[in-house]
């Protein structure tokens, strides 16, 4: 039982049960706040058809379900200074996972980590300043920590959202 929430184990938030499935209201809610999270209550019910009362109790629920995990600013990696973006395929010795996300969450430059099936056991995406500062970050930092075996990097030469997003 989780000691923050007091949820059995099967309840939303990551532990396996998934929320209940939305409808085209919330939908519209999810893609208006993707598009930007500033909106105000009042405006994204305008933009959704629904009263500021029925658009506040779904951005609730969408909350305590954990569908809407937080809501946040997105920073554009090279006018923030962040010119080399790669991502780090990662092959760790078997049952490290846990210790060796917890030191990755710690290495600077790391946006994002994910356990992964197939060739690659994790795969990282780096964002640094340059590629001195990238290979510092694999070669000194990442290569150090017990329990990886092997790293192959890839540099990023461009990125692009996709069109058809769910939430686009």
């Amino acid at each position: 039982m989780s000691q923050e929430t007091g949820a059995t184990p099967g309840a939303a938030g990551g532990t396996g049960r998934s929320a209940g499935p939305l409808d085209d209201v919330d939908r519209r809610i999810l893609r208006e706040l993707v598009a930007d999270a500033r909106i105000s209550i009042r405006t994204l019910a305008e933009r959704v058809h629904v009263s500021r009362t029925n658009a506040y109790a779904r951005v609730e629920r969408l909350l305590r379900d954990g569908v809407l995990t937080g809501f946040t600013a997105r920073v554009a990696p090279e006018p923030a200074g962040l010119g080399t973006s790669a991502y780090i395929a990662l092959t760790i010795e078997q049952n490290t996972w846990r210790e060796v996300s917890a030191e990755l969450a710690q290495v600077r430059y790391i946006e994002h980590a994910a356990l992964l099936s197939g060739e690659h056991d994790v795969l990282a995406l780096v964002r640094a300043p340059d590629n001195a500062t990238l290979r510092d970050v694999v070669l000194d930092r990442v290569q150090s920590i017990a329990g990886v075996l092997s790293t192959r990097t890839w540099l990023v030469f461009e990125e692009f959202d996709g069109t058809l997003s769910p939430w686009a």
